[in-house]
């Protein structure tokens, strides 16, 4: 009897070692949380704080910190990133492989449905009352992220005042987000070095309130960095990367819209530093001005239902692809085609995410006990608070205002709403959300749906009058 038992009891601590919860406990967690994911990067970070953090208990505010922290330092969709990070915590490679993929599955799944209905009936209409009801519910879900990060984050005033500096200069003075994450490291290092006190509560205190997390802040992942695991991560990234687009350019020539979206977007990609609002903006000139993929209008339909939808911001990019390679098939048919422009975007552009979090986080793991580097960090993630607060004020204005005018008096740049323009009926469901999720505490989902039917019956009520 002693031999059995032994055995069992050396596979379960090898399997503990490997996994920290569960396989299919993790991954279907990481799908409920991707249902989630509406409300751009503010809301995806709040939905897993509140359910890997609080509820759950997997991981410490310290360690999550941390690891979104990192993220922000890189090109592509911090939330999706942070996804991986914490996917690869707690069931190593797996685990970010299953975290990543399912974060992005929803909102690719549901762009393609509604980037189909918009090329068969030529308006989005059909989803428009749909939409109406969750827009201003997202408002209310950033809203709860800001306070909830904020709340867990910003342990000290100093750390305080770096947020209210990091949203001054996004919001005020329109600085580059580069600019902001490199100054807010500064500042955490400075800090660390003139004023150590500052920084001691946020290292002391976790800000859990609960049980012990799963993964103690002071624990090492197993999987040790090393040149040789570096360089099998870099190849085999790139080869997944890279063979995709090279056999499409092979079968459909170097000139087609598909080369041309799958390198176009591979670019993108690499230079998406601090978010999607920061890109968007280059890719809606180059395709509406330079190739043509889509109209003016039509981008800014693509943003809204991106912005509406689950998942990363910049899933846009599978609209303007769809829409280009619709119009331009060469000898495919033209939903074949641009199924095929959609798909290969969305793969270029996502791939990469992997990428960066497998290579970097062993490494960025055995720096957590840096006292320099997780100072600057500890900078970082209080001027995270500042870069949610910014988007939570510019989705704001955009859903509660029909005309948002840009005006600029010297280095001051300003975003003010034309107040005769305020939609009443997003205003409303607005407030009615905001009661739900601070007031009544219910859940994102239930408030989601209840915004929806509020929307839906508001646009079937117009239709009748």
């Amino acid at each position: 009897m002693s031999a059995p038992e032994t055995t069992a009891g050396s596979t379960t601590k090898s399997a503990a070692v490997r996994d920290v919860v569960p396989f299919p406990t993790a991954v279907r967690t990481w799908f409920a949380i991707s249902l989630q994911t509406f409300g751009g990067p503010a809301g995806q970070i709040a939905v897993m704080q509140r359910a890997l953090v609080e509820e759950k208990r997997w991981i410490g505010q310290q360690r999550f910190n941390h690891a979104l922290s990192y993220c922000m330092l890189l090109p592509g969709p911090e939330a999706q990133q942070l996804a991986i990070y914490v996917g690869w915590l707690l069931n190593g490679t797996r685990g970010g492989l299953a975290a990543g993929t399912l974060f992005v599955l929803p909102g690719v799944l549901a762009l393609l449905a509604l980037s189909a209905l918009y090329v068969a009936f030529g308006t989005t209409a059909a989803v428009t009352g749909l939409f109406a009801g969750l827009a201003p519910a997202v408002v209310a879900i950033v809203a709860q992220a800001v306070w909830r990060v904020g709340r867990r984050s910003l342990t000290h005033p100093a750390l305080i005042a770096l947020a209210v500096a990091s949203f001054a200069a996004l919001a005020l003075f329109a600085v580059p987000f580069p600019l902001v994450v490199v100054a807010a490291a500064l500042i955490g290092w400075l800090l660390a070095r003139l004023a150590p006190h500052t920084l001691r509560p946020a290292a002391a205190h976790t800000a859990d309130d609960g049980p012990p997390p799963l993964i103690a802040d002071d624990a090492l992942h197993a999987e040790r960095p090393s040149r040789r695991r570096a360089l099998r991560i870099l190849g085999l990234s790139l080869l997944l990367w890279g063979a995709p687009l090279a056999a499409v350019a092979v079968l459909t020539g170097a000139g087609s819209v598909f080369t041309t979206q799958g390198l176009f977007f591979s670019g993108t990609a690499l230079v998406t530093f601090g978010g999607a609002y920061a890109v968007l903006a280059y890719v809606a000139q180059q395709a509406v001005q330079h190739y043509g993929w889509l109209g003016a209008g039509e981008m800014v339909r693509g943003l809204a239902l991106a912005e509406t939808t689950p998942g990363p911001l910049i899933m846009v990019v599978q609209f303007v692809a769809f829409l280009g390679a619709y119009r331009d098939p060469g000898a495919l048919n033209p939903w074949a085609a641009a199924l095929l422009g959609a798909l290969l975007t969305t793969w270029v552009t996502f791939v990469p995410c992997f990428l960066f979090i497998f290579l970097g986080a062993p490494y960025i793991e055995r720096l957590r006990g840096n006292r320099s580097v997780s100072a600057a960090l500890t900078g970082i993630t209080a001027a995270v608070v500042g870069v949610i607060a910014n988007l939570a004020v510019y989705f704001a204005l955009h859903t509660l205002f029909t005309k948002v005018d840009d005006r600029t008096w010297g280095p001051l740049h300003l975003q003010l709403p034309d107040l005769s323009t305020v939609r009443p009926t997003a205003l409303a469901i607005t407030l009615a959300a905001l009661v739900m999720i601070f007031g009544l505490k219910w859940s994102v989902l239930r408030v989601l749906g209840i915004c929806a039917v509020l929307g839906l019956a508001v646009a079937g009520a117009t239709a009748v009058w």
